[in-house]
């Protein structure tokens, strides 16, 4: 019985080639893959896929896919390292700029259906994405952070767990790097996490380090919550300026915006947040400029409010 008739094995996949980045791929011209049809579970939907294995050259570790295509193309990553074909970035990163929601779901019992609903909506489609609709603003700020050329560092062997502990035997037959382990946020991460654009420490410091490049950096006091737009559209309203600010950032939920001051005569407004993560994270998705009504506006970090001094007491002075 084929595959496709089983009604068990309906939304299992089966593929010829990965989709891969460059620098998965290698630099080597000549690859030999080995295939093995439903050889795991995927990492994201968890559906049986074919399975691809390959050496990317000398010196480098075997890697594998360890999602399938469908899910590959609705995030438009690769099936290795979950990074953005396009711009060789964190998926957290690209939907930051460009304001993309994510709408595939994080729960085991939901995340098989959506795969299998969207598998038929991408038949001959390269991506699940549309980025037309995204502003140029964005776009801007991905072209800066892209990675052009391949980064092979990625594809050198894993860590040597027992030279971590001094009791690797092997010496220069070991197949593993002896280095130390770095304990810092990059060495925690997930595939989930990854591939859904949360809580990724690797987009979160290419996001702190471009919005310091472009002047956001931080205030070191943490009271600061808000964020200032100067140079604002005479036509702004209260309404569109909260509008265009909730759909920029999608990963930020609408109850973290406290209040938005908008000072018509000034052209300017405050974007009061709840928490100073929410306005970090709107200072980074801002760091290459933001268009409110057709105009783009300027971006700046608020500043503390003064602090008064005590008032004057007078002395009487007798003689």
């Amino acid at each position: 019985m084929p595959p496709k008739a089983d009604i068990n094995k309906a939304g299992w996949e089966q593929s010829e080639f990965p989709i891969l980045c460059e620098t998965c791929l290698g630099d080597n011209p000549f690859i030999r893959m080995s295939k093995q049809e439903y050889g795991r579970s995927c990492g994201t939907c968890a559906r049986p896929f074919t399975v691809f294995r390959w050496n990317p050259g000398t010196g480098s570790r075997f890697k594998t896919t360890v999602i399938c295509q469908t899910c590959a193309k609705i995030k438009n990553v690769c099936q290795t390292c979950l990074l953005d074909l396009e711009y060789g970035l964190p998926t957290q990163v690209r939907d930051t700029a460009l304001g993309f929601q994510n709408d595939a779901p994080t729960s085991d019992i939901n995340r098989e259906y959506y795969a299998q609903n969207m598998e038929g909506k991408l038949d001959g489609n390269k991506s699940g994405l549309d980025s037309g609709r995204a502003v140029s603003a964005g776009k801007e700020m991905l072209k800066q952070l892209a990675r052009t050329d391949p980064y092979y560092k990625r594809n050198r062997p894993h860590l040597c767990s027992f030279y971590a502990k001094g009791d690797c035997t092997r010496g220069n037959e070991c197949p593993y790097r002896h280095e130390m382990p770095a304990d810092n946020d990059l060495a925690h991460q997930n595939m989930q996490d990854r591939y859904h654009g949360k809580n990724d420490p690797v987009a979160h410091k290419i996001l702190s380090t471009h919005a310091e490049s472009q002047g956001l950096k931080p205030p070191d006091d943490k009271t600061i919550t808000s964020i200032f737009l100067s140079s604002l559209s005479p036509s702004s309203t209260e309404g569109s300026i909260r509008s265009r600010v909730v759909h920029a950032l999608p990963s930020v939920d609408q109850t973290q915006i406290k209040s938005i001051v908008h000072v018509g005569k000034s052209r300017c407004a405050f974007v009061n947040f709840k928490e100073r993560g929410a306005a970090e994270t709107a200072a980074a998705a801002w760091a290459h400029g933001l268009e409110i009504d057709e105009v783009q506006v300027t971006v700046k970090w608020g500043r503390s409010r003064a602090v008064n001094s005590p008032p004057l007491q007078s002395v009487t002075v007798s003689t």
